[in-house]
């Protein structure tokens, strides 16, 4: 029998198990000199890529897959189902698709594996191919796999080694042999790296996959930040080639031409996109008399961005923009976002807008949804609004030009205001930092955003407008996606209750729990000047709101109904409610698809997941920028107040810059200190001095590290007079060698712990 490639590759096609070499000679009948002939077509054939050898030292052809293998979930498709790709593919055409299923164990259907399985995670599958298309049978998940992890390259005595930036990170890793070389890396480099399971001397192996730059350029927080948090970044050529094809709509049946409402945008004076318009008048009805009539104009994402697009794909997988002190990495290319979807001034542009009205006690009576072409009167900030709402001196001269526009919008605000007192939502007035850096990524000041009657004007009728598009499409039993906040849980309740018999106040766990009897508990807190320590308690208390296909109403704002309506340029939930807006009302013909119906759990779930990536890279990056502003201030005392307390010692945030640093309990004095959960105190086991959580205090800052955004303090404070605690380890007695706790070396070193804020 003669050996040729077309022989070997049909055998191989054609046997049900991978074969080895000698399986192959035995399923081939050679034998001699054959051997060796197969020994060379084989090694031809893997050398070309037609055949793949496994690490079982099987072969298998190119563009196949085994029966079983391990996959990582890599997307959800139009039909919901969920797409893996091999974890190791050794072809080189793109890996194939597998659509993930589970069969249930007392029926002989198979469904979706959603319930389990995430994007990001990885299962065993057992694989089957039915005509082009692969298929994958849950046996077992394998949870996530090696993380990429950003780390910077040091030099150090022990040598090259790799320095993980995430915060609380301990460990340095060892370069895995001859990239340093190779890769021609150097002292500060940024790089992306995988962790092995091999270890030299201790050491874990770390392997680099990316050299993205210095870690000592200013910028470096944000890309810092981006890359540990996992945030997509730059678009697709796809995308780009869509969004550079797309043009203003035209006028149709379904949209109409309101370009003669005057609406006008309010926005801050950094502002990157403009999406939301308003427009306010008395309304002229005879039954409502006092009321107003106020517009919301949102742009009209979903005419540009169709559900299945390459733009609708990478706006998903982004979900939100990502907004850094430096820089706004946007969920759409800036065709859309800062030129067809922004409504600049005397431009026009495509829309959906609610006309509501309001009687005289402010409560809201009716809403309409309108698709239209409008057109912006004018673009204002907050500060030369408010030069109008609350004049105290020389009118802003861009709101001079509408200023009648404001006067109307300010009483329509009045108005509703009455209605929003009424309905007592949640009240904690937290104190929002700007990061503000030049055009290097220097920081040049850390200031306090101001809050005007025009920010509050804005945000209470954007709720508004975004109870209306809940109500309306709940009026057509329509699906779509809630903003989501349930009600503190009891567990926190109760924490809440048991803390504040130390600061004189109570709190009956009998009463039922709304916002306005926070608001009570804030109000009784302020007349012992304590305000803002039970604010940060009653804040802690709070669950963190999501998105979801089902109602839970909205437990901060206490409303019933509420829905991301005014921001589609930014957030994909918006573009959802849009889009089900269009269907629900015949719009036009680019609504919510049945397949978007069909697994709005997996829509609402990942973009709840993507809105926490993206709080979180925008929180560290403002702390990295504020460590590296900090750094040339070493030995600077601040004054702050204990935001945090746990056994290791307490979180302190500046009043300053309101960054949150660490205070170790070995920067306490020579006194050991013991946790109390209920009182989140630490207390001297010798004298009862205590510390407090939401305690004014003074503390000197011993480290700033850009790196992580890290800050480390020594407290100055002395602690307040207390009781001993009762039933103390006589391990707690033990006396220290030094003030301060013993010498740790500045911090610095392989083992130690480079904790940052919480």
């Amino acid at each position: 029998m003669k050996i040729t490639r077309d022989t070997i590759l049909k055998t191989v096609r054609e046997t049900s198990e991978e074969l080895t070499k000698r399986g192959l000679v035995r399923a081939l009948g050679l034998s001699g000199d054959q051997r060796r002939e197969l020994r060379l077509i084989l090694s031809e054939l893997t050398e070309d890529g037609t055949l793949i050898r496994t690490d079982r030292r099987t072969y298998r052809c190119s563009g196949t897959l085994p029966r079983v293998m391990a996959a990582r979930i890599d997307h959800i498709d139009d039909q919901g189902d969920l797409i893996a790709v091999p974890v190791k593919w050794e072809g080189k055409s793109k890996p194939p698709h597998i659509i993930v299923f589970e069969k249930m164990r007392h029926k002989k259907s198979a469904v979706h594996a959603n319930a389990k399985l995430g994007i990001g995670d990885r299962a065993l599958l057992r694989i089957e191919k039915r005509g082009d298309v692969f298929t994958g049978e849950v046996i077992k998940t394998l949870g996530e796999g090696p993380q990429t992890q950003l780390g910077v390259v040091v030099k150090g005595g022990r040598g090259w080694r790799i320095r993980p930036v995430a915060k609380g990170s301990r460990y340095d890793h060892l370069p895995a042999r001859g990239q340093m070389e190779s890769l021609g890396l150097k002292d500060q480099d940024l790089v992306l790296f995988e962790l092995s399971d091999a270890r030299h001397k201790g050491d874990r192996i770390a392997r680099i996959s990316e050299v993205l730059g210095s870690a000592n350029h200013p910028r470096s927080a944000s890309i810092i930040s981006l890359y540990a948090h996992n945030i997509p970044l730059g678009f697709s050529s796809d995308e780009l080639a869509e969004a550079s094809k797309l043009s203003l709509p035209a006028l149709s049946k379904t949209r109409q031409d309101i370009r003669d409402v005057p609406l006008i945008t309010i926005d801050p004076d950094d502002a990157k996109d403009f999406d939301d318009a308003i427009f306010a008048s008395p309304d002229d009805s005879p039954k409502n008399i006092g009321g107003h009539i106020v517009w919301v104009a949102i742009a009209d994402v979903s005419v540009y961005v169709r559900p299945g697009s390459a733009l609708d794909k990478g706006a998903f997988k982004r979900g939100n923009s990502v907004y850094l002190p430096d820089r706004v990495e946007p969920m759409l290319p800036e065709e859309l976002s800062a030129d067809l979807c922004s409504l600049r001034p005397n431009e026009d542009r495509a829309c959906l807008a609610v006309r509501m009205r309001f009687n005289a006690e402010g409560d809201k009576i009716g809403h309409k949804f309108v698709r239209g072409i409008m057109r912006s009167h004018a673009r204002l900030t907050y500060s030369q609004a408010q030069t109008v709402f609350k004049p105290e001196g020389k009118t802003a001269p861009e709101a001079l030009a509408v200023e009648d526009i404001l006067k109307d919008l300010y009483a329509a605000y009045e108005s509703v205001k009455i209605a929003r007192e009424r309905r007592g939502p949640l009240e904690i007035d937290v104190p929002e930092r700007r990061v503000r850096v030049d055009e290097k990524g220097n920081v040049i000041s850390i200031e306090v955003r101001e809050r005007f009657d025009a920010h509050m004007l804005v945000e209470e009728f954007m709720i508004q407008a975004n109870v209306s598009a809940a109500q309306a499409l709940d009026a057509k039993n329509a699906e779509l996606i809630y903003r989501v906040h349930e009600g503190p849980s009891h567990e926190k309740i109760q924490g809440l209750s048991d803390f504040l018999p130390a600061l004189g106040l109570k709190w009956s766990m009998g009463e039922r729990i709304t916002p306005k009897r926070f608001n009570r508990l804030i109000d009784s807190a302020r007349e012992k000047d304590l305000a803002e320590t039970v604010s940060m308690s009653v804040l802690r208390t709070q669950m963190q709101a999501y998105y979801g296909p089902k109602n839970g109403g909205h437990f901060g704002l206490n409303l019933t109904h509420y829905a991301h309506f005014t921001s589609p340029i930014r957030r994909y939930a918006d573009l959802i409610v849009h889009r089900a807006l269009i269907s629900a009302y015949t719009l036009g013909d680019d609504g919510i698809s049945t397949e978007e119906v069909s697994r709005l759990k997996e829509i609402s779930e990942h973009i709840s997941n993507t809105e926490r990536r993206a709080m979180a890279a925008e929180r560290d990056s403002k702390d990295r920028y504020i460590a590296a502003y900090l750094q040339d201030r070493i030995g600077a005392e601040f004054e702050g107040r204990i935001a945090g307390v746990t056994r290791a010692g307490m979180f302190i945030q500046l009043d300053e810059t309101g960054a949150d640093g660490f205070c170790p309990v070995s920067r306490l004095g020579v006194e050991r200190y013991i946790f109390d959960e209920k009182t989140k105190s630490l207390i001297g086991v010798e004298t009862g001095g205590t510390y407090k959580f939401g305690r004014r205090v003074k503390i000197r800052l011993l480290e700033a590290t850009p790196l992580t955004g890290g800050l480390i303090f020594e407290m100055l404070t002395d602690p307040e007079q207390g009781k001993r605690p009762k039933n103390v380890p006589p391990s707690h007695y033990r006396n220290r060698t030094r003030p301060g706790g013993p010498k740790r070396g500045s911090f610095k070193g392989k083992n130690r712990k480079r904790s940052g804020s919480r």
